[in-house]
């Protein structure tokens, strides 16, 4: 709700900004909410049990799968989006419903160490993480990186997990990531609360 009154107030000053330096200063503002808030969001479920066909809408409200997770809290953070119908769909969909393909880095059999090294020199940011067979987020600092997401292997719960514990980005032969805060058009369809169609739907 605080998130929401933020994103209210926001929204307010993108429409009354008559200059492309007033709209990039509201811009600027709303992705260092985002990227304050989300992992707050994200770290409010951890030890909500995974389960594959788990639903659950708040943490601890049940059992909660790994789509089902990245949508939740996309929803909950004002993303204008149909939480079932992205949870439904592969990775790389649920990436190309906020993302164009060409912002999306994809790798493919690449050494865990190689990728883990190219991460963290990154932009920071909040990214969205497709691998294999699951899906979470990646949150991207000056300090390194963490993988967020709803384990479908032990402990069986939503985890916050640091390069060297992330053992599903480790085992993915399939890794795509894109980072959602640094990118201008998601910013502003959040601020607009623009409806979000989900790619491959």
């Amino acid at each position: 709700s605080e998130l929401q009154r933020w994103r209210t107030d926001l929204s307010k000053r993108l429409k009354q900004a008559k200059t492309p330096a007033e709209r990039a200063a509201v811009e600027h503002d709303a992705r260092i909410l985002l990227e304050t808030t989300l992992p707050e969001m994200m770290r409010c479920w951890l030890g909500t049990p995974w389960d594959f066909n788990g639903t659950a809408a708040k943490p601890g409200g049940g059992k909660i799968a790994c789509g089902y997770f990245v949508s939740t809290v996309l929803v909950d953070a004002g993303f204008k989006v149909d939480r079932y119908q992205l949870a439904q769909q592969a990775s790389g969909n649920i990436l190309r419903s906020f993302l164009e393909k060409d912002d999306c880095r994809l790798t493919v059999d690449q050494p865990y160490d190689q990728f883990a090294a190219a991460v963290r020199k990154a932009e920071p940011g909040i990214y969205l993480l497709g691998l294999d067979t699951h899906v979470g987020f990646l949150v991207v600092t000056q300090d390194g990186f963490r993988m967020l997401h709803s384990s479908g292997s032990q402990p069986w719960c939503v985890v916050d997990e640091d390069r060297d514990h992330a053992w599903a980005l480790k085992k993915s032969s399939w890794r795509m990531i894109g980072n959602l805060t640094s990118d201008s058009q998601v910013i502003r369809r959040w601020l607009k609360a623009d409806k979000i169609a989900v790619f491959g739907t």
